[in-house]
């Protein structure tokens, strides 16, 4: 690799490292952090399905630790998870 591209290199490590770090994110950083799409990202603002901010009415903001919230939202279970709650259940109504 030519200096150049170490350089190139460098650089978008570090933006990626400083968006890890920063507390509040713009729409493209958000995108960036998400792995989600831009348009993605501003469907999800106008449905009201994920939480941002608008302080001057135009420009998306996104804090880091709600957007890892809303990200960490609705898990699905596992498989072994949902064959212990059957299990469960069976025990309760004693239907095994």
């Amino acid at each position: 690799m030519t200096q150049d591209e170490l350089d190139k290199l460098a650089l978008a490590i570090g933006n990626v490292v400083a968006i890890c770090h920063k507390e509040v994110l713009t729409l493209d950083e958000a995108a960036q952090y998400t792995g989600l799409k831009k348009n993605s990202l501003y469907k999800l603002t106008s449905d009201k399905k994920i939480p941002h901010y608008k302080p001057n009415g135009k420009n998306c903001f996104f804090k880091r630790a709600e957007l890892e919230a809303w990200l960490m939202s609705n898990p699905v279970a596992t498989t072994d998870e949902l064959n212990d709650r059957a299990q469960a259940y069976c025990r309760r109504n004693k239907t095994i």
